[in-house]
């Protein structure tokens, strides 16, 4: 049985039905996004143990930047993904894009779990770790539209913000529950274990975890409406192309905002430790603790940006970051006091998620339901996997070449461009897809 395609309609004899039905959708969809992005981020925070594994040669720096190479190799795999999916998506439904992407990161992940060394198969081990991570790339490319757009079709008008910053608190659930595993893991193993072994642990739980949000997306009605699922332009490059305004616009709010988030999370531990001179374990205990209040501010800016307008929460976001971020990261790399680092990565954070709340939503309103998890996801997978997915690796090539303090006019530069965009979009609030009119096109 279909769902109307703009939003989940109101059969129950009761709001409070409504709204429960809305939450179940919200979580079932959910889940998988959190299982997508723990598996991905496992592979992030559990490199420093891992990667003289795979990469035996050179020094620490060295070993890191060649799994930031592979790390950024899977974004690179997101447009595709952002194209396959989100034409599943827009032609067969949303629930069945969504199933098939988590199949795909359970057997990336356990992939990476089993994988034989370097020192047992050679130069085939880092070969084999790249296809995983491909495979990997290619599920989350359509992880990221897919459950966007159908998070944003069942909100409730007036509350999309909040509903839809679920999206990111799930995304940054998941990284936080990799960072959970790999702290729970230091506790009990030394780091000869982890070396030898225990890196291994996150990908089978991620594995594991897959299975769980496979049955629960299995029970997730459908928002896509046969008569947009059997339209001629249905998620057609064809049919994106005629919304070229809505796609720039996807574009730059993806290049700085990917980005930035991607430098004060992922990135951020290793920043500590390679810059700052951070030990690990307080580099990860740190981290956690920020990421568990970020998580918790998203429905908060999400319900800011249902006051104030979509357009307004991008624009604090953008200028406020093109301040801030020179100044953030220098003291972040001169930083010894852990409770000042804490501070600082999570004012940082703090900014970021005007957009992070709303990342999803904002670029769904852009688009009409028949190519709206193409639009939303293609667009976004592009520019994140120029931008986002090279994040660590720019930034290690900076230090690596002695010139590390230009990364942080690198991320500013990136941040004015999605100030562009934020000035350039429509108002949503009046003019936007989701609340039935049109946005104006280029």
């Amino acid at each position: 049985m279909s769902i109307a395609a703009e939003s989940l309609p109101i059969s129950a004899p009761s709001a409070a039905a409504d709204t429960r039905r809305r939450i179940i959708a919200i979580v079932g969809a959910s889940s998988g996004n959190l299982v997508e992005w723990y598996d991905f981020y496992a592979y992030s925070f559990t490199a420093l143990y891992f990667a003289s594994a795979f990469f035996p040669s050179g020094d620490r720096t060295t070993q890191l930047l060649n799994t930031a190479g592979v790390f950024a190799a899977g974004f690179f795999m997101r447009p595709l993904g952002g194209w396959l999916f989100g034409w599943i998506a827009d032609t067969h439904g949303r629930r069945t894009s969504m199933i098939i992407s988590v199949l795909m990161m359970c057997a990336g992940s356990l992939m990476i779990a089993v994988m034989p060394t370097y020192a047992s198969i050679g130069a085939v081990a880092p070969a084999l770790l790249l296809l995983a991570r491909l495979v990997q790339g290619l599920s989350v490319g359509g992880e990221y539209g897919t459950s966007a757009t159908y998070m944003s079709e069942v909100a409730a008008k007036g509350h999309r913000g909040f509903y839809a910053s679920f999206q990111y608190v799930t995304l940054i659930g998941g990284q936080l529950l990799a960072l959970v595993v790999l702290i729970s893991l230091q506790q009990f193993l030394s780091a000869d274990e982890l070396k030898a072994w225990g890196w291994r642990v996150p990908f089978l739980v991620g594995a594991i975890a897959a299975v769980v949000a496979l049955f629960l997306r299995r029970s997730l009605a459908e928002t896509a409406s046969e008569e947009s699922m059997h339209s001629k332009e249905a998620g057609t490059l064809r049919g994106l192309l005629h919304h070229k305004r809505a796609v720039l616009l996807v574009l730059g709010f993806t290049a700085g905002g990917s980005l930035i988030f991607y430098t004060f999370t992922t990135y951020m531990q290793k920043y500590l430790v390679n810059t700052a001179g951070m030990d690990a374990k307080t580099a990860s205990t740190l981290m956690t603790l920020v990421l568990l209040i970020y998580m918790l501010l998203q429905p908060l800016f999400g319900a800011i940006s249902d006051r104030i307008g979509r357009k307004n929460s991008m624009i604090c976001f953008s200028s406020l970051a093109v301040l801030a971020t020179v100044p953030l990261l220098t003291a972040l790399g001169r930083v010894g006091d852990p409770y000042a680092a804490f501070g600082l990565v999570l004012l940082g954070l703090a900014i970021i998620s005007f957009y992070t709340s709303i990342s999803g939503l904002v670029k769904a309103e852009l688009f009409p339901t028949e190519v709206r998890a193409l639009g939303v996801g293609f667009s976004y997978a592009v520019a994140n996997a120029l931008f986002g997915g090279t994040a660590e690796y720019v930034g290690l090539w900076f230090k690596s070449a002695g010139q590390e303090f230009w990364f942080a006019w690198y991320v500013t530069a990136l941040c004015a461009v999605a100030l562009v965009a934020s000035l350039s979009m429509p108002d949503t609030r009046k003019r936007g897809y989701l609340e039935g009119t049109q946005a104006p096109e280029m």
